[in-house]
Protein backbone atom coordinates (compact mmCIF):
# COMPACT_ATOMS: atom_id res chain seq x y z
CA UNK A 1 0.00 0.00 0.00
CA UNK A 2 1.41 3.48 -0.85
CA UNK A 3 3.25 5.10 2.03
CA UNK A 4 2.31 8.62 3.06
CA UNK A 5 4.51 11.17 4.85
CA UNK A 6 3.49 12.80 8.12
CA UNK A 7 1.63 16.12 7.94
CA UNK A 8 4.75 18.02 8.95
CA UNK A 9 6.48 16.93 5.74
CA UNK A 10 3.56 17.67 3.46
CA UNK A 11 4.03 21.33 2.62
CA UNK A 12 7.77 21.85 2.44
CA UNK A 13 7.48 23.15 -1.14
CA UNK A 14 5.23 25.92 -2.38
CA UNK A 15 2.76 23.42 -3.73
CA UNK A 16 2.32 20.04 -5.36
CA UNK A 17 5.26 19.52 -7.70
CA UNK A 18 4.62 16.93 -10.38
CA UNK A 19 8.34 16.23 -10.77
CA UNK A 20 8.40 14.89 -7.21
CA UNK A 21 5.52 12.46 -7.61
CA UNK A 22 3.99 10.22 -10.24
CA UNK A 23 1.64 12.42 -12.16
CA UNK A 24 -1.56 11.56 -13.94
CA UNK A 25 -1.85 12.28 -17.65
CA UNK A 26 -2.81 15.92 -18.23
CA UNK A 27 -4.72 14.98 -21.39
CA UNK A 28 -7.93 15.06 -19.32
CA UNK A 29 -7.51 18.81 -19.70
CA UNK A 30 -8.25 21.57 -17.28
CA UNK A 31 -5.10 21.33 -15.10
CA UNK A 32 -2.74 24.28 -15.21
CA UNK A 33 0.83 24.11 -13.88
CA UNK A 34 3.46 26.80 -13.49
CA UNK A 35 7.04 25.80 -12.75
CA UNK A 36 5.64 22.30 -12.25
CA UNK A 37 3.31 23.47 -9.46
CA UNK A 38 -0.42 22.91 -9.85
CA UNK A 39 -2.09 26.33 -9.72
CA UNK A 40 -5.61 25.79 -11.07
CA UNK A 41 -7.94 23.38 -12.80
CA UNK A 42 -11.51 22.66 -13.69
CA UNK A 43 -13.44 20.97 -10.90
CA UNK A 44 -13.94 17.80 -12.95
CA UNK A 45 -10.24 17.58 -13.80
CA UNK A 46 -9.30 18.05 -10.15
CA UNK A 47 -11.69 15.25 -9.13
CA UNK A 48 -10.16 12.95 -11.75
CA UNK A 49 -6.72 13.90 -10.42
CA UNK A 50 -7.81 12.63 -7.00
CA UNK A 51 -8.72 9.14 -8.23
CA UNK A 52 -5.86 6.61 -8.48
CA UNK A 53 -5.35 4.17 -11.33
CA UNK A 54 -2.96 1.29 -12.00
CA UNK A 55 -0.07 3.64 -12.81
CA UNK A 56 -0.87 6.60 -10.58
CA UNK A 57 -1.55 7.50 -6.95
CA UNK A 58 -2.11 11.14 -5.94
CA UNK A 59 0.38 12.83 -3.65
CA UNK A 60 -0.86 13.17 -0.07
CA UNK A 61 -0.57 16.96 -0.19
CA UNK A 62 -2.99 16.97 -3.11
CA UNK A 63 -5.41 14.55 -1.41
CA UNK A 64 -5.52 16.63 1.78
CA UNK A 65 -5.78 19.97 -0.05
CA UNK A 66 -8.53 18.84 -2.40
CA UNK A 67 -10.60 17.05 0.27
CA UNK A 68 -10.33 20.16 2.45
CA UNK A 69 -11.20 22.70 -0.26
CA UNK A 70 -13.69 20.72 -2.34
CA UNK A 71 -16.45 21.30 0.24
CA UNK A 72 -16.53 24.94 -0.89
CA UNK A 73 -17.89 23.65 -4.22
CA UNK A 74 -19.86 20.51 -3.36
CA UNK A 75 -21.00 18.41 -0.40
CA UNK A 76 -18.61 15.62 0.63
CA UNK A 77 -21.26 13.01 -0.25
CA UNK A 78 -21.40 14.42 -3.81
CA UNK A 79 -17.63 14.16 -4.12
CA UNK A 80 -17.69 10.62 -2.75
CA UNK A 81 -20.35 9.65 -5.30
CA UNK A 82 -18.19 11.01 -8.14
CA UNK A 83 -15.07 9.27 -6.81
CA UNK A 84 -16.96 5.97 -6.53
CA UNK A 85 -18.31 6.36 -10.05
CA UNK A 86 -14.85 7.03 -11.49
CA UNK A 87 -13.32 4.11 -9.59
CA UNK A 88 -16.05 1.69 -10.65
CA UNK A 89 -16.27 2.80 -14.28
CA UNK A 90 -12.62 3.48 -15.07
CA UNK A 91 -11.25 0.43 -13.28
CA UNK A 92 -14.17 -1.77 -14.38
CA UNK A 93 -14.79 -2.89 -10.80
CA UNK A 94 -18.40 -3.66 -11.71
CA UNK A 95 -17.40 -5.98 -14.57
CA UNK A 96 -17.24 -9.64 -13.40
CA UNK A 97 -15.02 -10.42 -16.40
CA UNK A 98 -12.47 -7.72 -15.65
CA UNK A 99 -8.79 -8.63 -15.27
CA UNK A 100 -8.23 -9.85 -11.69
CA UNK A 101 -4.56 -8.86 -11.84
CA UNK A 102 -5.54 -5.31 -12.72
CA UNK A 103 -7.97 -5.19 -9.79
CA UNK A 104 -5.20 -6.46 -7.50
CA UNK A 105 -3.02 -3.55 -8.63
CA UNK A 106 -5.64 -0.85 -8.22
CA UNK A 107 -7.48 -2.12 -5.12
CA UNK A 108 -4.74 -1.21 -2.57
CA UNK A 109 -4.56 2.31 -4.01
CA UNK A 110 -8.31 2.91 -3.81
CA UNK A 111 -8.33 1.46 -0.30
CA UNK A 112 -5.49 3.80 0.67
CA UNK A 113 -7.41 6.81 -0.64
CA UNK A 114 -10.50 5.81 1.33
CA UNK A 115 -8.40 5.22 4.45
CA UNK A 116 -6.83 8.69 4.21
CA UNK A 117 -10.27 10.23 3.80
CA UNK A 118 -11.77 8.41 6.80
CA UNK A 119 -8.77 9.20 9.02
CA UNK A 120 -8.43 12.88 8.10
CA UNK A 121 -12.10 13.90 7.79
CA UNK A 122 -14.09 11.34 9.82
CA UNK A 123 -16.97 13.79 10.34
CA UNK A 124 -17.83 13.49 6.64
CA UNK A 125 -18.95 9.92 7.27
CA UNK A 126 -21.69 10.87 9.72
CA UNK A 127 -23.72 11.37 6.56
CA UNK A 128 -25.43 8.05 5.77
CA UNK A 129 -24.92 8.67 2.04
CA UNK A 130 -21.16 8.86 2.61
CA UNK A 131 -21.12 5.66 4.62
CA UNK A 132 -23.27 3.88 2.06
CA UNK A 133 -20.93 4.82 -0.83
CA UNK A 134 -17.88 3.94 1.26
CA UNK A 135 -19.19 0.47 2.07
CA UNK A 136 -20.31 -0.13 -1.53
CA UNK A 137 -16.93 0.76 -3.03
CA UNK A 138 -15.08 -1.11 -0.29
CA UNK A 139 -17.22 -4.20 -0.94
CA UNK A 140 -16.32 -4.12 -4.65
CA UNK A 141 -12.61 -3.91 -3.76
CA UNK A 142 -12.80 -6.70 -1.20
CA UNK A 143 -14.83 -9.23 -3.21
CA UNK A 144 -12.84 -12.38 -3.72
CA UNK A 145 -9.70 -11.22 -1.88
CA UNK A 146 -9.42 -12.17 1.79
CA UNK A 147 -6.55 -9.73 2.45
CA UNK A 148 -8.51 -6.76 1.12
CA UNK A 149 -11.63 -7.88 2.99
CA UNK A 150 -9.70 -7.74 6.27
CA UNK A 151 -8.25 -4.32 5.43
CA UNK A 152 -11.70 -2.98 4.54
CA UNK A 153 -13.18 -4.31 7.79
CA UNK A 154 -10.32 -2.77 9.75
CA UNK A 155 -10.81 0.63 8.05
CA UNK A 156 -14.58 0.68 8.66
CA UNK A 157 -14.27 -0.51 12.26
CA UNK A 158 -11.65 2.17 12.94
CA UNK A 159 -13.97 4.81 11.44
CA UNK A 160 -16.95 3.63 13.52
CA UNK A 161 -14.82 3.74 16.70
CA UNK A 162 -13.69 7.26 15.85
CA UNK A 163 -17.24 8.45 15.19
CA UNK A 164 -18.44 6.87 18.46
CA UNK A 165 -15.64 8.62 20.35
CA UNK A 166 -16.57 11.94 18.72
CA UNK A 167 -20.20 11.50 19.78
CA UNK A 168 -19.19 10.76 23.37
CA UNK A 169 -16.89 13.78 23.35
CA UNK A 170 -19.70 16.06 22.16
CA UNK A 171 -21.96 14.75 24.92
CA UNK A 172 -19.30 15.74 27.46
CA UNK A 173 -19.02 19.19 25.89
CA UNK A 174 -22.79 19.62 26.13
CA UNK A 175 -22.66 18.93 29.87
CA UNK A 176 -20.00 21.54 30.53
CA UNK A 177 -21.96 24.74 31.07
CA UNK A 178 -20.69 28.09 32.18
CA UNK A 179 -23.50 28.72 34.64
CA UNK A 180 -22.81 31.14 37.45
CA UNK A 181 -25.79 30.25 39.66
CA UNK A 182 -23.98 28.01 42.15
CA UNK A 183 -21.10 30.41 42.61
CA UNK A 184 -23.45 33.34 43.19
CA UNK A 185 -24.79 31.74 46.35
CA UNK A 186 -21.30 32.10 47.81
CA UNK A 187 -21.78 35.83 48.03
CA UNK A 188 -24.96 35.34 50.06
CA UNK A 189 -24.30 32.38 52.31
CA UNK A 190 -20.82 30.84 52.46
CA UNK A 191 -18.29 32.19 54.94
CA UNK A 192 -14.88 32.88 53.42
CA UNK A 193 -13.23 30.11 55.43
CA UNK A 194 -15.03 27.29 53.61
CA UNK A 195 -14.85 28.64 50.07
CA UNK A 196 -12.89 26.47 47.67
CA UNK A 197 -10.72 28.23 45.12
CA UNK A 198 -8.23 27.17 42.46
CA UNK A 199 -5.23 27.49 44.79
CA UNK A 200 -6.73 25.03 47.29
CA UNK A 201 -7.23 22.57 44.40
CA UNK A 202 -3.83 23.18 42.78
CA UNK A 203 -1.30 25.24 44.71
CA UNK A 204 1.43 24.90 42.06
CA UNK A 205 0.99 27.27 39.06
CA UNK A 206 3.26 25.09 36.91
CA UNK A 207 0.99 22.09 37.45
CA UNK A 208 -2.06 24.15 36.56
CA UNK A 209 -0.41 25.28 33.30
CA UNK A 210 0.24 21.62 32.49
CA UNK A 211 -3.39 20.66 33.15
CA UNK A 212 -4.58 23.55 30.97
CA UNK A 213 -2.33 22.14 28.24
CA UNK A 214 -4.06 18.77 28.65
CA UNK A 215 -7.42 20.43 28.03
CA UNK A 216 -6.15 22.40 25.03
CA UNK A 217 -4.62 19.35 23.33
CA UNK A 218 -7.69 17.19 23.95
CA UNK A 219 -9.81 19.99 22.48
CA UNK A 220 -7.66 20.04 19.38
CA UNK A 221 -7.76 16.31 18.85
CA UNK A 222 -11.45 16.19 18.02
CA UNK A 223 -12.88 19.61 17.24
CA UNK A 224 -13.42 19.92 13.51
CA UNK A 225 -17.06 20.90 12.94
CA UNK A 226 -18.43 24.40 13.33
CA UNK A 227 -20.25 23.47 16.54
CA UNK A 228 -16.96 22.31 18.00
CA UNK A 229 -15.19 25.46 16.85
CA UNK A 230 -17.83 27.32 18.83
CA UNK A 231 -17.19 25.01 21.78
CA UNK A 232 -13.50 25.87 21.58
CA UNK A 233 -14.27 29.59 21.70
CA UNK A 234 -16.56 28.85 24.66
CA UNK A 235 -13.64 27.13 26.43
CA UNK A 236 -11.46 30.22 25.89
CA UNK A 237 -14.23 32.43 27.31
CA UNK A 238 -14.79 30.04 30.20
CA UNK A 239 -11.11 30.14 31.17
CA UNK A 240 -11.11 33.95 30.99
CA UNK A 241 -14.20 34.17 33.20
CA UNK A 242 -12.79 31.54 35.58
CA UNK A 243 -9.64 33.64 36.06
CA UNK A 244 -11.72 36.77 36.68
CA UNK A 245 -14.03 34.88 39.08
CA UNK A 246 -11.13 33.49 41.11
CA UNK A 247 -9.60 36.98 41.43
CA UNK A 248 -12.84 38.76 42.35
CA UNK A 249 -14.06 36.15 44.86
CA UNK A 250 -11.73 36.59 47.86
CA UNK A 251 -12.92 39.07 50.49
CA UNK A 252 -9.42 40.07 51.61
CA UNK A 253 -7.22 42.27 49.43
CA UNK A 254 -4.06 40.24 50.09
CA UNK A 255 -5.82 37.06 48.93
CA UNK A 256 -6.91 38.75 45.69
CA UNK A 257 -3.35 39.97 45.13
CA UNK A 258 -2.02 36.47 45.75
CA UNK A 259 -4.51 35.09 43.21
CA UNK A 260 -3.38 37.61 40.57
CA UNK A 261 0.28 36.68 41.13
CA UNK A 262 -0.67 33.00 40.96
CA UNK A 263 -2.28 33.44 37.53
CA UNK A 264 0.69 35.52 36.32
CA UNK A 265 2.90 32.51 37.11
CA UNK A 266 0.45 30.15 35.40
CA UNK A 267 0.43 32.38 32.31
CA UNK A 268 4.23 32.58 32.22
CA UNK A 269 4.51 28.78 32.37
CA UNK A 270 1.91 28.50 29.57
CA UNK A 271 4.18 30.73 27.47
CA UNK A 272 7.21 28.55 28.25
CA UNK A 273 5.26 25.39 27.33
CA UNK A 274 4.01 26.90 24.05
CA UNK A 275 0.39 27.04 25.18
CA UNK A 276 -0.48 30.45 23.75
CA UNK A 277 -4.25 29.93 23.82
CA UNK A 278 -4.44 29.47 27.60
CA UNK A 279 -1.94 32.31 28.01
CA UNK A 280 -4.18 34.67 26.04
CA UNK A 281 -7.30 33.52 27.90
CA UNK A 282 -5.62 34.22 31.27
CA UNK A 283 -4.44 37.68 30.17
CA UNK A 284 -7.93 38.37 28.82
CA UNK A 285 -9.46 37.42 32.18
CA UNK A 286 -7.04 39.63 34.10
CA UNK A 287 -7.81 42.57 31.81
CA UNK A 288 -11.59 42.33 32.24
CA UNK A 289 -13.00 45.54 33.74
CA UNK A 290 -14.19 43.97 37.04
CA UNK A 291 -10.58 42.85 37.63
CA UNK A 292 -8.65 45.81 36.24
CA UNK A 293 -10.69 48.29 38.36
CA UNK A 294 -9.40 46.68 41.59
CA UNK A 295 -6.71 49.36 41.99
CA UNK A 296 -5.98 48.69 45.69
CA UNK A 297 -5.49 45.02 44.92
CA UNK A 298 -3.19 45.65 41.92
CA UNK A 299 -1.13 48.04 44.07
CA UNK A 300 -0.03 45.01 46.12
CA UNK A 301 0.99 42.99 43.01
CA UNK A 302 4.46 42.81 41.48
CA UNK A 303 3.41 43.41 37.88
CA UNK A 304 6.76 43.27 36.04
CA UNK A 305 6.20 39.67 34.87
CA UNK A 306 2.66 40.49 33.80
CA UNK A 307 3.89 43.48 31.77
CA UNK A 308 6.27 41.18 29.86
CA UNK A 309 3.46 38.73 29.07
CA UNK A 310 1.15 41.53 27.92
CA UNK A 311 3.92 42.78 25.65
CA UNK A 312 4.27 39.31 24.10
CA UNK A 313 0.54 39.16 23.35
CA UNK A 314 0.18 42.82 22.34
CA UNK A 315 -2.35 43.00 19.47
CA UNK A 316 -0.61 45.94 17.76
CA UNK A 317 0.94 45.40 14.31
CA UNK A 318 -1.34 42.39 13.79
CA UNK A 319 0.01 40.58 16.87
CA UNK A 320 3.60 40.88 15.63
CA UNK A 321 5.20 39.88 18.96
CA UNK A 322 2.93 36.86 19.36
CA UNK A 323 3.50 35.73 15.76
CA UNK A 324 7.25 35.94 16.31
CA UNK A 325 6.97 33.82 19.48
CA UNK A 326 4.69 31.35 17.66
CA UNK A 327 7.25 30.94 14.84
CA UNK A 328 9.91 30.28 17.47
CA UNK A 329 7.76 27.62 19.14
CA UNK A 330 6.98 26.05 15.76
CA UNK A 331 10.68 25.90 14.91
CA UNK A 332 11.43 24.36 18.33
CA UNK A 333 8.73 21.77 17.64
CA UNK A 334 10.35 20.75 14.33
CA UNK A 335 13.71 20.05 15.98
CA UNK A 336 12.31 18.76 19.29
CA UNK A 337 13.94 15.89 21.18
CA UNK A 338 11.05 15.51 23.65
CA UNK A 339 7.25 15.66 23.61
CA UNK A 340 7.30 18.77 25.77
CA UNK A 341 9.37 20.67 23.17
CA UNK A 342 6.90 19.66 20.45
CA UNK A 343 3.93 21.46 22.04
CA UNK A 344 2.54 24.37 20.01
CA UNK A 345 -0.95 25.60 20.91
CA UNK A 346 -1.72 28.75 18.93
CA UNK A 347 -4.11 31.51 19.95
CA UNK A 348 -7.09 29.78 18.40
CA UNK A 349 -9.34 32.76 17.63
CA UNK A 350 -6.53 34.49 15.73
CA UNK A 351 -5.79 31.28 13.78
CA UNK A 352 -9.45 31.07 12.71
CA UNK A 353 -9.40 34.78 11.83
CA UNK A 354 -6.31 34.30 9.64
CA UNK A 355 -7.92 31.38 7.81
CA UNK A 356 -11.17 33.31 7.43
CA UNK A 357 -9.48 36.33 5.86
CA UNK A 358 -7.36 34.14 3.58
CA UNK A 359 -10.56 32.45 2.41
CA UNK A 360 -12.51 35.69 2.02
CA UNK A 361 -9.64 37.68 0.53
CA UNK A 362 -8.95 35.38 -2.44
CA UNK A 363 -11.40 34.21 -5.08
CA UNK A 364 -12.32 30.51 -5.17
CA UNK A 365 -12.46 30.58 -8.96
CA UNK A 366 -10.40 32.36 -11.60
CA UNK A 367 -12.00 34.35 -14.47
CA UNK A 368 -11.71 31.30 -16.76
CA UNK A 369 -13.82 29.23 -14.32
CA UNK A 370 -10.88 27.22 -12.97
CA UNK A 371 -10.65 26.43 -9.28
CA UNK A 372 -7.99 28.70 -7.73
CA UNK A 373 -5.82 25.92 -6.36
CA UNK A 374 -2.98 28.27 -5.42
CA UNK A 375 -5.28 29.69 -2.73
CA UNK A 376 -6.12 26.23 -1.47
CA UNK A 377 -2.46 25.23 -1.19
CA UNK A 378 -2.04 28.12 1.26
CA UNK A 379 -5.20 27.22 3.20
CA UNK A 380 -4.14 23.58 3.40
CA UNK A 381 -0.64 24.59 4.52
CA UNK A 382 -2.05 26.48 7.51
CA UNK A 383 -4.54 23.76 8.42
CA UNK A 384 -1.99 20.95 8.06
CA UNK A 385 0.46 22.79 10.33
CA UNK A 386 -2.28 23.03 12.92
CA UNK A 387 -3.08 19.32 12.48
CA UNK A 388 0.58 18.48 13.08
CA UNK A 389 0.52 20.44 16.35
CA UNK A 390 -2.68 18.76 17.55
CA UNK A 391 -1.22 15.29 17.07
CA UNK A 392 1.35 15.85 19.83
CA UNK A 393 0.85 13.62 22.86
CA UNK A 394 0.61 15.64 26.05
CA UNK A 395 3.67 14.64 28.14
CA UNK A 396 2.24 15.79 31.47
CA UNK A 397 0.51 13.53 33.96
CA UNK A 398 -3.25 14.07 34.14
CA UNK A 399 -4.73 15.20 37.44
CA UNK A 400 -8.45 14.38 37.38
CA UNK A 401 -9.27 16.57 40.39
CA UNK A 402 -7.74 19.66 38.77
CA UNK A 403 -9.23 18.93 35.35
CA UNK A 404 -12.66 18.42 36.89
CA UNK A 405 -12.42 21.76 38.65
CA UNK A 406 -11.28 23.63 35.54
CA UNK A 407 -14.02 22.15 33.37
CA UNK A 408 -17.00 22.13 35.72
CA UNK A 409 -16.69 24.66 38.57
CA UNK A 410 -19.34 27.39 38.12
CA UNK A 411 -18.05 30.79 37.07
CA UNK A 412 -19.56 34.26 37.36
CA UNK A 413 -21.43 36.02 34.59
CA UNK A 414 -20.25 39.52 33.70
CA UNK A 415 -22.87 41.09 36.02
CA UNK A 416 -21.86 38.79 38.88
CA UNK A 417 -18.20 39.72 38.33
CA UNK A 418 -19.04 43.42 38.60
CA UNK A 419 -21.02 42.79 41.77
CA UNK A 420 -18.16 40.82 43.35
CA UNK A 421 -15.73 43.55 42.26
CA UNK A 422 -17.85 46.30 43.85
CA UNK A 423 -18.24 44.22 47.02
CA UNK A 424 -14.42 43.91 47.18
CA UNK A 425 -13.57 47.52 46.35
CA UNK A 426 -16.49 49.95 46.49
CA UNK A 427 -17.81 52.05 43.60
CA UNK A 428 -15.72 55.08 42.69
CA UNK A 429 -18.38 57.26 41.06
CA UNK A 430 -22.15 57.70 40.75
CA UNK A 431 -22.38 55.47 37.67
CA UNK A 432 -20.66 52.60 39.48
CA UNK A 433 -22.73 53.20 42.60
CA UNK A 434 -26.00 53.03 40.63
CA UNK A 435 -24.88 49.87 38.91
CA UNK A 436 -23.87 48.33 42.23
CA UNK A 437 -27.30 49.01 43.71
CA UNK A 438 -29.00 47.58 40.64
CA UNK A 439 -26.84 44.42 40.71
CA UNK A 440 -27.40 43.88 44.44
CA UNK A 441 -31.12 44.14 43.86
CA UNK A 442 -31.31 41.87 40.80
CA UNK A 443 -28.69 39.25 41.76
CA UNK A 444 -28.94 39.12 45.55
CA UNK A 445 -32.41 40.47 46.22
CA UNK A 446 -30.92 43.22 48.40
CA UNK A 447 -31.66 46.93 48.37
Amino acid sequence: MPQTPPFSAMFDSSGYNRNLYQSADDSCGGLYYHDNNLLSGSLEALIQHLVPNVDYYPDRTYIFTFLLSSRLFMHPYELMAKVCHLCVEHQRLSDPNSDKNQIRKIAPKILQLLTEWTETFPYDFRDERMMRNLKDLAHRIASGEETYRKNVQQMIQCLIRKLAALSQYEEVLAKISSTSTDRLTVLKTKPQSIQRDIITVCSDPYTLAQQLTHIELSCYSERKKTRNLEAYVEWFNRLSYLVATEICMPVKKKHRARMIEYFIDVARECFNIGNFNSLMAIISGMNMSPVSRLKKTWAKVKTAKFDVLEHQMDPSSNFYNYRTALRGAAQRSLTAHSSREKIVIPFFSLLIKDIYFLNEGCANRLPNGHVNFEKFWELAKQVSEFMTWKQVECPFERDRKILQYLLTVPVFSEDALYLASYESEGPENHIEKDRWKSLRSSLLGRV
